[in-house]
């Protein structure tokens, strides 16, 4: 077997004699340039033919939830090598269409991640998208292998464990490199060999196998932030099944995932920089300095004050490092980023102040939200389980490498660059199964963007953009925030709903304006973590 990866052990043709059957084709595909490796023996029609058999036991997802809302489990391989050894659970669920005559087919969204669950997709598709979409689509979701009810893995942390976002100092580095060990031994006991089998390229398979499930040709698609790494995977896996793709806010595959987590600080520095242009313009407004430089100092005396004495809002105590964070992602927004000055300005000088409308700092332990069928610490062991499986040679072994890295960035993005680039438990995890998938593929899609995105940077949506050769970029200049769609902007709005509804890209690439309504309205919902109406997962600052 070719070392460069495992055959796209699903990508193989699906003819009119055999549908929704998985025929053997991988010679067809090879002259397409898009097979990695041979497909091994064990991975025959005949091997995955009792997966695709399955015909899911659709049922009311919730009873709180609409009747249309359904939900159904099935069966997938957790090692496509051996399809006929252990299965796992994948969660689906879909709302259909009411006008299945002018149903075009299926589209697949992910909220992102990784570890976010996704049932909740059809609910938010079906509010979101217009209805010229609504009526071209059954909305199916579904839960990525490992995550939320397809078969959880645990690694069995206690919250302050699961705290991973970790400032560098020198006392406390070998706490934080014991740390980094301790969760991945424990990840390694509690979940076994399934944990090496949660990777990107697996749940692309399984949703390739999801489609097969479900009868259809191809799939058409829409991931959010993760999702856009998880869509391009699959097109790279399969690009004959994928019809109508759209990547919003996007992962640039060749720095997945280090790199990636890194790009946190690097794009937190020119966000930090537009800010304090931003609050010197209205400092009579906002009183932090009517220059650049005075902003600045403004901010990072605050820093200082708050090292020295933690600044007390609302009962909670805010450290140097937890202002750094927390502005990290107050910055996606201008104003988030003035107000989170201002309250904390007010306090320090003794005044009343707030922090209740205010972002928690990147890596706060949230609520357990954890069930009898979900342990608590699933989406963070999921999260690692993918980040550090898809691609373990982008971790260094040498835990000095990080202490360096650590201080060098701290240097070079005060902001952030030590909460990037400290230790993470990727130092310890075992090796990938796979090697890291390389994107380059001429599959139709659609990436959108917004300028101002310090989690998924604008640079790192353009890299997509080059990897996926057919694909058009929709960028939102002065766009601010992660996440794009649905913003209430017209031009942006317009362009996507459109390449849904017709399967028509757009002749170039697409630039629109942002408005302040679409700002603002991105600025609320980033204070509420789920957009508008949007019955998603909380969409948390350490998560892509």
């Amino acid at each position: 077997m070719c070392r460069r990866g495992l055959a796209p052990l699903l990508a193989v043709g699906v003819t009119a004699a055999l549908a929704p059957g998985l025929a053997t084709s991988t010679a067809s595909a090879a002259q397409t340039g898009t097979v990695q490796a041979a497909a091994p023996a064990s991975a025959t029609a005949s091997a995955l033919d009792p997966y695709v058999r399955q015909k899911p036991k659709w049922q009311r997802c919730e009873a709180d939830k609409p009747a249309e809302y359904q939900c159904a489990t099935i069966k997938v391989p957790l090692d496509y090598r051996a399809p006929g050894g252990k299965r796992i659970d994948m969660a689906i669920s879909r709302i259909k269409t009411t006008t299945p005559d002018k149903r075009h087919g299926v589209l697949l969204a992910n909220p992102g991640g990784p570890g976010e669950p996704g049932l909740v997709m059809p609910l938010q598709m079906r509010d979101k998208l217009p209805e010229s979409a609504r009526r071209s689509y059954d909305l199916i979701g579904f839960d990525p292998r490992g995550v939320g009810r397809s078969t959880p893995v645990t690694c069995g942390l206690t919250t302050e464990e699961e705290n991973w976002l970790r400032p560098y100092k020198e006392a406390t580095f070998d706490k934080d490199v014991a740390w980094a060990r301790d969760v991945a031994r424990k990840c390694r006991e509690k979940s076994g060999a399934t944990l090496k089998h949660i990777t990107t390229r697996n749940t692309a398979r399984d949703m390739d196998l999801l489609r097969a499930v479900l009868g259809e040709k191809k799939l058409s698609y829409f991931g959010y932030s993760y999702g856009t790494y998880l869509g391009a995977v699959y097109t790279q896996l399969f690009p004959s099944r994928a019809d109508r793709v759209v990547v919003d806010s996007a992962v640039d595959p060749a720095r997945a995932w280090r790199k990636m987590i890194q790009w946190w600080a690097e794009g937190a520095e020119p966000a930090f920089d537009r800010w304090t242009e931003w609050a010197a313009a209205r400092s009579g407004k906002y009183g932090l300095g009517d220059t650049t430089k005075k902003v600045d100092r403004t901010f990072w005396d605050l820093v200082r004050r708050a090292d020295e004495k933690p600044i007390e809002m609302d009962g909670e105590k805010y450290t140097g490092d937890d202002v750094r964070s927390t502005m990290r992602r107050a910055v996606f927004s201008v104003r988030e980023g003035t107000d989170l000055v201002v309250e904390l300005k007010k306090a320090a000088a003794g005044r009343p102040a707030s922090a209740k409308r205010l972002p928690d700092p990147a890596g706060t332990p949230r609520p357990a939200t954890g069930s009898a069928e979900v342990p608590n610490d699933n989406m963070t062991a999921s999260f690692w389980a993918v980040v550090c499986n898809d691609n373990s040679a982008a971790w260094s072994r040498d835990p000095e490498s990080y202490r360096r890295d650590a201080i060098e960035d701290k240097g070079r993005y005060p902001l952030y660059g030590d909460f990037a680039s400290s230790i993470k438990p990727c130092a310890f995890w075992d090796r990938s199964v796979e090697r890291a998938t390389v994107v380059n593929n001429k599959v139709g899609s659609l990436v959108v963007q917004n300028e101002w995105d310090s989690q998924t940077p604008l640079p790192s949506g353009q890299a997509l953009h080059a990897d996926l050769k057919g694909s058009r970029m929709l960028t939102v200049l002065g766009g601010e925030g992660h996440i794009v769609y649905p913003s209430g902007n017209a031009c942006t709005d317009g362009t996507v709903a459109d390449y849904l509804t017709t399967g028509k890209l757009p002749t170039k690439d697409v630039t629109c304006e942002a408005t302040g309504d679409s700002n603002g309205g991105a600025q609320e919902d980033r204070r509420r973590d789920v957009r508008p109406g949007a019955p998603l997962p909380q969409r948390s600052p350490d998560r892509f």
